[in-house]
């Protein structure tokens, strides 16, 4: 395997090259060029959406033979989270959106973010492609907004907590403050008895070094991606959530398409996905051994019966804050979609 993924990151290196030279080309002698906006810098070695990306990107210009191009912007070139999405809705365009993006546009996404919900990276899969409650979703956020959501992007891995003071159990986190994403973060520190303070992902380290927050969740990606682990001691693997981004086009955008170029798009995304999956769930590990071996972290592994603290503490009160966002109907539709999913990973 870790031969396989270096040929794989030696091969996007090369497409990312080739991309860059023909561009000018393609685009020019293209009949649609569509923008792409995401977060985080456009490395391979540090980014999985921009992985995502480049392969997306290559594989659309290839097949339709330059007649679709895509051009990409990452590291929120084009705006904040909500700008872009914004931008998304309003205009012929891609976005890849994070829970951030989305919290205040379609709340209901948010049941796919239920604390340990998955138990593993397979059980995840399953949900996102093919429960009746992604069906569901997707289909009511097109009628919302006008945007297709075409794929869930699995963006670094499973969630864990960066901190000051060591996090062993959820009592660690008492008279402590903690950068959050969005609302359903807020819910779950008020649960650990801590307090969720919303900050913007480009303000997340300056946050951190200035003692504003004393911690932060994410998974190892992007601890590294932003050089966290300058300004954070402490790294407990609780494996709260799966780590994900929300691949988003606008609908008119794809409309104007062939039929033909229209599946092109649809497969290019599932098939960017696969590929930014295995390239993730390989590094994992080797991430999380960077982070203590190289950026000095002290890393926690929480026992089976900590680990249920986490989930007993957190799932209440997540839910509790969910219930006055969606339909009840629609949570109990998840979990059930969930433990199939869990069930027919095993």
């Amino acid at each position: 395997m870790a031969r396989f993924m270096g040929m794989l990151q030696k091969k996007y290196i090369v497409i990312s090259a080739l991309i860059f030279l023909l561009l000018p080309y393609s685009t020019a002698l293209g009949n649609t060029c569509i923008k792409m906006s995401y977060n985080g810098a456009p490395t391979i070695k540090d980014n999985p959406v921009h992985v995502f990306a480049i392969h997306f990107k290559y594989t659309i210009e290839q097949k339709t033979h330059g007649n679709v191009t895509i051009e990409l912007y990452p590291d929120s070139q084009l705006g904040n989270e909500q700008q872009r999405m914004q931008q998304v809705i309003n205009e012929p365009m891609i976005n890849v959106a994070s829970f951030g993006g989305m919290e205040t546009i379609f709340p209901e996404l948010f049941v796919t973010n239920i604390p340990f919900l998955f138990d593993s990276y397979k059980a995840a899969h399953i949900f996102f492609d093919s429960s009746t409650t992604m069906q569901e979703l997707r289909n009511n956020f097109l009628k919302l907004t006008g945007v297709q959501l075409l794929e869930v992007i699995e963006e670094g891995g499973f969630i864990a907590f960066t901190s000051t003071e060591p996090i062993k159990s959820p009592k660690d986190f008492k008279g402590q403050q903690f950068r959050a994403m969005d609302a359903s973060q807020i819910a779950m520190y008020k649960a650990f008895g801590a307090t969720g303070i919303p900050v913007p992902w480009t303000s997340v380290y300056t946050a951190l070094e200035s003692g504003m927050v004393d911690g932060q969740m994410n998974p190892p990606t992007y601890i590294i991606l932003e050089k966290l682990y300058e300004v954070q001691q402490f790294l407990t693997l609780a494996n709260v959530q799966y780590s994900n981004q929300f691949l988003l086009i606008n609908d008119s955008a794809l409309q104007q398409l062939s039929k033909k170029e229209q599946k092109i798009v649809k497969k290019a995304a599932h098939q960017a996905n696969n590929v930014t999956r295995m390239f993730v769930e390989s590094q994992v590990a080797k991430r999380i051994y960077f982070l203590e071996k190289e950026g000095g972290m002290t890393v926690y592994r929480p026992s089976p019966e900590e680990m249920e603290d986490f989930k007993r503490i957190s799932t209440p009160s997540y839910l509790t804050w969910l219930r006055q966002q969606v339909p009840a109907k629609l949570i109990d539709q998840t979990i059930h979609d969930a433990q199939n999913a869990n069930h027919n990973a095993q």
